[in-house]
């Protein structure tokens, strides 16, 4: 279970704070387990700090508070402070990787959703799409739904996710495809073949959660392939 600590303090001097967790970072650099931080500064209240750090669990954060660095840090940290820091540590219990969802959720619909007007549900308006295929870059939703139809008309087809990452306010996905050739697809007429293909994409999003902007990378070549268009 994900354990998160969280460190509230009060402090005039928040720029040696910050470079006090720089050299926490440098100086724990391969020993440290933190997975993740973010130190945030109250609207409010300029002198009030909140610094927010996540563990893969509660034993291995416990291992990373018995660091020596750790230890002299946090005295370093308390000097800096105006009163005594309060920490609050949790369990967390649900955490929502809302980007990452609705970068599965667009490749589960572009398969299997009849009624492809919903794919704005999850796609921005002007939608930009990179796709090495295409000559021309894919922008607008008549643009994306008109792309999913000539796949839809080539293959029967389903993506797995096998990975995920997200930074900022991008995810990357790595993926599976695997298709049934039941179409015409660019030229070539029906096999019946089963075929798979794998390839990753990259979504940027808008605050609200759509996605904007994609860049494509697939085994195209291989593809084509196994459908005997190509050699080898």
């Amino acid at each position: 279970m994900t354990f998160v600590q969280i460190i509230d303090c009060k402090t005039s001097r928040v720029d040696d704070l910050n470079r006090l967790m720089d050299q926490w970072v440098e100086q724990t650099e391969g020993k440290r387990t933190a997975t993740h931080s973010i130190v945030g500064k109250d609207r409010s209240d300029a002198s009030h700090v909140v610094e927010i750090v996540e563990f893969p669990s509660y034993d291995v954060a416990m291992r990373n508070s018995q660091l020596p660095e750790t230890d002299r840090i946090f005295r370093e940290m308390v000097a800096l402070c105006d009163e005594m820091p309060t920490f609050t540590d949790l369990d967390v219990v649900r955490d929502e990787a809302l980007y990452k969802n609705n970068a599965a959720r667009l490749m589960e619909m572009m398969a299997t959703e009849q009624e492809l007007a919903l794919l704005d549900e999850v796609l921005a308006e002007g939608y930009h799409d990179h796709d090495p295929v295409n000559e021309q870059d894919v922008i607008g939703m008549d643009a994306v739904r008109r792309e999913v139809e000539m796949w839809r008309g080539g293959f029967d087809f389903a993506f797995t996710v096998d990975d995920q990452i997200a930074e900022g306010d991008r995810v990357c996905t790595r993926w599976t495809w695997k298709g049934s050739h039941t179409g015409d697809f660019m030229g070539l007429q029906p096999t019946g073949m089963d075929v798979t293909m794998s390839g990753t994409v990259i979504h940027r999003f808008r605050d609200d959660g759509k996605i904007v902007e994609g860049w494509w990378q697939y085994d195209l070549l291989g593809l084509m392939g196994q459908l005997g268009a190509v050699e080898g």
